[in-house]
């Protein structure tokens, strides 16, 4: 399977090489690195691994953790293949090259992007943060793999951000400026693998998508959830 594995280390010569001989040692296949962050004389690598499907995930873990300094942050399953962000140009294309199905390509191809589970675009209501339980959001678009019942977090769409609920699963939001819509995307976490809050750089990333994509479906955003309007017989 495919896994990915988020690394804080030294930033120092050596110890990069040092991870990487890990994992192959544990039987991880690397198929790519990416660099989320240099700072302080630490960083933080992704590493998207092909993992024997019938190997113990714990091995990998004690292998990285005998590595001093190095510290574990998730490992969780990714979906589909490693992507960079020619990927995102691309999904933006389609989305302006078929705009009525704009809003659903983009929820559909975000998880694969960001390595998350599923995505859903909601209309938050202007009240909710006085809400209990998540109610009054209408889900305008649903990716595969979304659970339910759906229970959202408060979501109020105010500005791109991370954020981790009580259960343990990771959400980015991002919101579109138009009609209380806003775009959350969710890593969940399971009883073998425990996924990585999504970096700052992934909210980036994500808010990006969410803005070119409100320049490009424009108005056609104001009529996510409004209730389909009839014709007079």
């Amino acid at each position: 399977m495919l896994l990915r594995v988020r690394v804080t280390l030294p930033d120092r010569p050596g110890t990069l090489g040092q991870v990487a001989r890990t994992l192959g040692v544990s039987g991880a296949d690397i198929v790519q690195v990416v660099v989320l962050e240099r700072l302080g004389g630490r960083a933080v690598d992704d590493f998207t691994v092909v993992w024997p499907g019938a190997a113990r995930v714990e091995r990998l873990l004690a292998g990285l953790a005998a590595i001093p300094g190095v510290r574990v942050d998730g490992v969780w399953r990714a979906i589909g293949a490693p992507t960079t962000t020619g990927q995102d140009a691309e999904l933006l294309a389609q989305v302006a090259a078929n705009p009525a199905d704009g809003l659903a390509t983009l929820v559909d191809a975000v998880p694969g992007l960001l390595a998350a589970d599923w995505a859903v675009a909601a209309v938050v209501p202007v009240d909710w943060a006085s809400r209990t339980g998540g109610g009054g959001a209408t889900v305008g678009h649903a990716s595969w793999r979304t659970p339910v019942p759906l229970r959202l977090p408060e979501v109020t769409p105010l500005r791109g951000r991370s954020m981790t609920t009580p259960d343990g699963t990771h959400h980015a939001i991002a919101p579109f400026g138009r009609a209380g819509l806003v775009l959350v995307v969710a890593r969940d976490r399971t009883e073998t693998l425990s996924a990585a809050a999504f970096h700052s750089t992934e909210v980036d990333r994500l808010t990006q998508l969410v803005r070119a994509s409100t320049v490009i479906l424009g108005d056609r955003l104001d009529l996510v959830g409004a209730p389909p309007v009839s014709a007079n017989p």
